[in-house]
């Protein structure tokens, strides 16, 4: 087994976007990565760094909600995936210091466990001179969110790693690969975050084994609809696109006010309004900042009248995605 080139010292620093999935017209099939329109980071931060010995710590915000899980957290599965596939090529490395700084709110529906596998991913990739082909990475991102889901889903770990609007679509060998999709520039994503907590796995048990073949034709018509429409430009189109028609039905029920959040940002002027991911965010899809405003001020509203919390952001799409900061410019807080 060979050993791997010498490693910086100073380790790196990855960072990773939260992202949209499903996209409202794609479920499993759809994800966007964010930028909010003011700089900040909207995303989980990964340090690596060569050690004497393997240690894992968590900082940040929201580390707190992650102590109490008995599972091995989703950063060290991706490090053992990435070492696994280093090892079938025949290199090794030192043991690694990972600290995961935790900056996404978890069970949020912004692709919280993708950006933590992603943001590991990048930084190993980046730490060790870039062993891995981008079609591995993404198998690597897949199989690690995989893990805690139950199954492999790329409609958040795609986007965050790549960036922009990805869909998925068949690959070689049975296996998804992604195409990024064109976005209208000036379309902004107003986004909010509600204070509650609804796990992936509870909001995927709200919805029927087998949808009727009725939503299931209507579903895919909407969906190619949309696609045609950001190809074409046709943004009457895409407004009407711009919806779930398959399970939005189904996990409306779990957050409270959405349908009154949601009819307060087609009020405001959205072209779209629904679920990020499984919820219980929401996003709106908007012309300009001014309707953001707008739209964010409703849908805060509508939880506050509900008596809950929530804070929010106004997006662009995040073009580049995952990528790595200067190790230098940037401290972690315990």
């Amino acid at each position: 087994m060979a050993t791997c080139p010498p490693l910086p010292a100073a380790g790196v620093v990855a960072y990773a976007p939260a992202s949209i999935g499903n996209v409202a017209a794609g479920f499993d099939l759809l994800g966007a990565a964010l930028a909010p329109l003011d700089g900040s980071l909207l995303g989980d931060l990964v340090r690596i760094v060569p050690a004497a010995t393997d240690s894992f710590r968590m900082v940040g915000a929201h580390a707190a909600a992650l102590s109490g899980d008995g599972r091995p957290n989703l950063v060290l599965r991706a490090r053992d995936l990435f070492l696994e596939t280093l090892a079938a090529k025949g290199l090794t490395g030192p043991p690694l210091a990972i600290t995961l700084d935790k900056r996404l709110p978890v069970s949020s529906g912004l692709g919280s466990s993708a950006s933590s596998i992603v943001a590991a991913i990048v930084g190993l990739q980046a730490l060790f001179q870039e062993p891995l082909e981008t079609a591995e990475l993404v198998d690597l991102a897949g199989r690690a969110e995989g893990s805690t889901s139950g199954s492999i889903h790329l409609d958040n770990v795609v986007p965050s790693l790549l960036g922009g609007l990805q869909l998925v679509v068949p690959g070689r060998a049975g296996r998804s690969t992604t195409r990024r999709l064109p976005w209208p520039g000036d379309l902004l994503l107003a986004v909010v975050h509600p204070d509650v907590s609804l796990p992936t796995a509870q909001s995927r048990k709200a919805l029927p084994e087998r949808p009727p073949w009725s939503e299931t034709i209507e579903f895919a018509g909407n969906l190619a609809g949309l696609v045609h429409a950001l190809h074409t430009g046709d943004r009457a189109l895409l407004g009407r696109c711009l919806r779930d028609p398959i399970v939005e039905g189904y996990r409306a029920p779990l957050v409270p006010a959405f349908r009154a959040a949601q009819a307060a940002a087609m009020a405001a002027g959205a072209l779209g309004c629904s679920l990020s991911g499984s919820g219980p965010s929401i996003f709106a899809v908007v012309p300009n900042e001014e309707t953001a405003a707008v739209a964010i001020h409703g849908i805060r509203q509508a939880f506050g009248s509900d008596g809950v919390a929530s804070r929010a952001w106004i997006c662009a799409l995040d073009i580049e995605g995952a990528r790595i900061l200067p190790s230098e410019s940037f401290r972690f807080e315990v």
